[in-house]
Formats: structure tokens, C-alpha cells, sequence
């Protein structure tokens, strides 16, 4: 099948282009080949990481340059296909190279006098080589070998420090989500090859059974099964218990999951929304499976004292936030969401000392007064006024989309609850501090609108479903994240109430979802005692 001539969009890259695309993957793999083969010094090899690293960040720019010129262009590669650029490869290749180059720099610092150091930088790369071409696959059983040279070798970074059976513990547990999800992963390669007789990403979205409206189960058969292989990858409920334990592992390697691996499930499945698009029940998958994900590991987070732990229940609530917002079709503010969560949970786990640091001196200083639930309340209605009158304004300008789905309204509200924290009721009518923080809020929801109207021009919104099911979903989203958010203003309103306290060990506990799945998956398949050193 000749993908080329599917859609007026879809092009031949050129030649220099074609070499340029996978040069981020290539760089890194060769860096990798030369650090196992040669085994240089320590100091050598991380002159090695350091220049890979640059070098896949200056080819990683330039792409995104060139497919900022190319606008709405999906450009191919090759006689095969196998590789593509379009914007949002090119966004997700150059967030890939700079976290990259961050966590090379760090990993150096980190990991002085320890042994093992190259054998760690090659890990590394291998890594970042299979990330990288997750990002420019244009077929789909390439995509799948790199996620999977991603999740191989981010086991083997993992088990670094092996000797600690806590970190053998998480790492099997990873491994036991991985391989399931990979068999879901290979199986709905099978029945995209039967419904499609291709494997090439452009082809399946632009095939005439899609636009039809006669879809064959096969393609529901296979868009499910990717769903709930991202699913496993993104640690969503209640699979999410390797996420949380994987502590032990080095700081860098924390911040490598969470800011560059674990939400490569997002990803495929933005890459694959016109799949998407055509089965509701992958939708209503996603959308039920991330909001309880992301409401649940919200209010477990609240009760976690550790720092990373803490962190690490964010990711998992972030994730499934991720996914909901693409089951309601709003990819460009989930390709959003994954960039800017990315780049905060690398700083944030590389700079947990300072966090550390933060959390205690505000601890020294005395706990901070809460507010009611009816002063919560109010402020709540005070962020969506503001949420309001900013997307008003925006759609009375020309540049604004001509219409606005259910998705993007309901995500409009639950934005004006993450606002409320900054509308807090002043105490001191003389005050300048209520004009300051609502100033605040409104210039930061200027800024959400602005940035989701440009990834829309790039990457177009689209309704989840067809008939009710849009405003179904929409209206499911926005009853849990507004029953999230009372119940946390009941809890801050009276931290050592009744419920708080009938609570707290459920949510402590991860509502015990974890041990009842670990208990069932290491039935299945044993952890192996570790062999001794002898």
C-alpha cells in the first residue's frame, strides 16, 4: 500500500531529512555499542555520555525546527515508511535529548566512586536510544521493539543497586507488568496486520474502513489491547505498585522514568488517536481507568511523608490524568501535559534535597491556617469566573477555534479547581494581596489557554465518540475531580476529624490494591532467590 497517496499531508521526507530523523537513536545506540565493546575509563565514559548527549540535543532542535516549518506535513522515510516527522515527534524527540543530556550531567556527579559506573552509562543510552525511536516510528512493530529496548533497559538501570531486595522486589514487579503488557502490545500488532494488511502508522489512520463507520471488531479487538498495554506502562490503578517501589534505585534513574519513560504510553497512544477515534469502548477505557487512577493517587498522595514517595504517587496520578485527557480526544493538552509534567518530575527528583530542605523549614514554621469548605467553596467559584472570562475573551478573537468539545470544557472546569489554591479570602480588607493573587490566576490561565490554542494548531482536538458518549464521559471527569476536590477541603478543614481519621489508613494503604495484585502476580511467577557471590 502506498502510504503517499492516502493523504494530501503525508510526504516523502528527503534524503538529508531521512538521515537527520534518526539520528538521536542512532547516536546514543553507537555511544552504548562503543561503552560495552571498549570499556573505557570512567572518566571517558562519561566525556562519551556527555557528547552523545549533546549531539542528540543539537539534531533533536534542529528537527523540531524543520518540522515547525513543515506545518502540518507527515513526512515519511525511505522506501519502507518505517520512520516519521511531524510535529509531535519532533516535540517528544527534543524533550527526550534534553532531559537526556540533564540526567547524563547529573549521573556523574551522582554515581562518583560507585563501581559499575560503565555499565550504568550504557544502560543509559540504550534507554534513551529506545525512547527515541518510539518517537519517530511510523510502524508499528518498530515502535513496539524500541518501547521494549526502553523498558529492557530501564530494568537493567533498575537493578543497579540488585543487592537490596527491596529494588529486586519492584523491579520484578515491572517486569511482570511489562511482559503482559507486551503480549497485549504484540497481539493487536496480529490483528492490525489482519484488518489493515499493513503495519505502517500513516496507512492504518488514513485506511477508507475508518471513515466508513463500519469498523471491523478486529480494529476494536486491537485498539483495546494497545490501551491496556499502555495502561501496564503507565502504571495506572492498580498496577501501579512497581512506580512506588522503585525508590531504591539511584535519583537519576527515578527522574529517567518518570520524566521520560513511563508516560511513553501517552504518547503511542496520541500518536494512534485516529484508532482511537473509532472505538468508544478504548475510550470509556481510558477515561474511567485515568480519572479513578488520577482521583485515587491524589488523595493517597496527600498521606505520604517521604519526599520521592510522594513524588512517585504524583507520577501515578499524573499519568492517569494524562490518559483521561486522551480518551476525551483533547490530545494537544495531553501532548502538553506530558511535556510540562516531564520536565517538572525531572527537576523535582534531581532536586529533592532542596525539597527536602523546603518542606522542613515550612514545617518549622508552623502549621498554615486552612480554610472552610464553604470558603473552599467560594474560592472555587472565583477560579472558574476567571476561567471563564479568560476563554471568553479568547474566543471572541479571531485566532480562536470555531467550536469547543465537551472535553475541552470539562477540562476548562477541573483547571479552574487546580487555580483555587490562589484565590485564597483575604483576611485584611486593606490589603493588596487578594489583587495580586487573582492578577495571578489570571494571567496563569491566560497562559493554559494560550498554550493549549498552540498545540491545538498542530495537533487538532477531537470529540471522544460519537452521540451522548462525548458529554457521558465529560460529565463522569468532571463529578469525580469535583467530588476529589471537596473531599480534600473537608479533610483540610478538619485534619484530625472523624473522617480523617477513618480514612487516612485506607488511603495510607493504597486502599491495599497493591498487596492483593502482588500477592496474585508473584503466585504466578516466583521472584528467584538471588544466587550468592560464590
Amino acid at each position: 500500500m502506498d502510504a503517499t497517496a492516502l493523504h494530501p499531508l503525508i510526504q516523502d521526507l528527503p534524503a538529508w531529512r531521512s538521515a537527520l530523523l534518526p539520528g538521536l537513536s542512532a547516536v546514543f545506540a553507537a555511544g552504548a555499542l562503543i561503552a560495552a565493546a571498549l570499556r573505557p575509563s570512567i572518566a571517558s565514559t562519561w566525556l562519551l555520555v556527555r557528547c552523545c548527549a549533546a549531539l542528540a540535543l543539537a539534531i533533536a532542535a534542529a528537527s523540531l525546527l524543520l518540522g515547525a516549518a513543515a506545518g502540518h506535513a507527515v513526512q515519511t522515510s525511505g522506501p519502507l515508511h518505517l520512520l516519521r516527522a511531524d510535529i509531535t515527534g519532533a516535540v517528544m524527540t527534543l524533550l527526550v535529548a534534553f532531559v537526556g543530556w540533564v540526567i547524563a550531567g547529573y549521573s556523574r556527579r551522582y554515581l562518583a566512586g560507585e563501581p559499575g559506573q560503565v555499565r550504568y552509562a550504557c544502560w543509559l543510552m540504550a534507554t534513551l536510544a529506545g525512547v527515541g525511536g518510539v518517537a519517530i516510528a511510523n510502524d508499528l512493530l518498530l515502535l513496539a521493539l524500541c518501547w521494549m529496548l526502553a523498558s529492557a533497559s530501564l530494568q537493567r538501570l533498575l537493578l543497579f543497586q540488585g543487592s537490596r531486595p527491596a529494588a529486586r522486589i519492584a523491579a520484578h514487579k515491572k517486569l511482570i507488568a511489562n511482559r503482559i503488557a507486551e503480549v497485549c502490545l504484540f497481539a493487536a500488532i496480529g490483528l492490525c496486520w489482519i484488518a489493515f494488511d499493513t503495519l505502517h502508522i500513516d496507512a492504518m489512520l488514513q485506511h477508507p474502513s475508518l471513515s466508513s463507520g463500519e469498523v471491523p471488531m478486529v480494529v476494536h479487538a486491537a485498539v483495546v489491547l494497545i490501551v491496556v498495554s499502555a495502561l501496564l506502562k503507565c502504571a495506572l490503578l492498580p498496577f501501579h505498585g512497581w512506580l512506588i517501589q522503585v525508590m531504591e534505585a539511584p535519583t537519576p534513574v527515578s527522574a529517567l522514568l518518570h520524566a521520560g519513560v513511563v508516560n511513553l504510553g501517552g504518547f503511542v497512544l496520541i500518536r494512534l488517536g485516529g484508532l482511537l477515534d473509532v472505538v468508544p469502548a478504548a475510550q470509556t477505557l481510558l477515561v474511567v481507568a485515568g480519572t479513578a487512577t488520577a482521583v485515587l493517587a491524589a488523595l493517597v498522595m496527600t498521606t505520604r511523608i517521604s519526599i520521592k514517595v510522594s513524588l512517585a504517587w504524583s507520577t501515578c496520578a499524573q499519568m492517569g490524568f494524562m490518559l483521561m485527557q486522551v480518551g476525551l480526544g483533547a490530545y494537544p493538552m495531553a501532548l502538553l501535559h506530558l511535556v510540562a509534567h516531564s520536565l517538572y518530575k525531572a527537576h523535582a527528583f534531581l532536586a529533592t534535597g532542596g525539597t527536602v530542605r523546603r518542606t522542613t523549614e515550612l514545617a518549622l514554621a508552623g502549621r498554615i491556617p486552612v480554610q472552610g469548605l464553604a470558603a473552599a467553596l467560594a474560592v472555587a467559584v472565583g477560579a472558574g469566573a476567571v476561567i471563564a472570562v479568560v476563554s471568553l475573551g479568547w474566543a471572541l478573537l479571531p485566532l480562536a477555534p470555531a467550536s469547543i468539545g465537551p472535553g475541552q470544557w470539562v477540562l476548562a472546569a477541573i483547571a479552574s479547581l487546580a487555580l483555587a489554591p490562589l484565590l485564597p479570602l483575604p483576611r485584611d480588607r486593606d490589603s493588596l494581596q487578594p489583587v495580586v493573587l487573582l492578577c495571578s490566576a489570571a494571567a496563569m490561565a491566560l497562559a493554559w489557554v494560550l498554550l493549549h490554542q498552540v498545540a491545538s494548531h498542530w495537533l487538532p482536538a477531537r470529540e471522544a465518540g460519537g452521540g451522548g458518549l462525548p458529554w457521558l464521559l465529560a460529565g463522569v471527569v468532571f463529578a469525580a475531580f469535583a467530588a476529589l476536590y471537596l473531599l480534600q477541603s473537608m479533610l483540610r478543614a478538619n485534619l484530625d476529624g472523624a473522617l480523617s481519621r477513618r480514612l487516612h489508613p485506607w488511603f495510607y494503604a493504597g486502599l491495599f490494591l497493591d498487596d492483593r495484585l502482588t500477592r496474585i502476580a508473584f503466585a504466578a511467577w516466583p521472584l528467584r532467590s538471588q544466587r550468592s557471590p560464590a
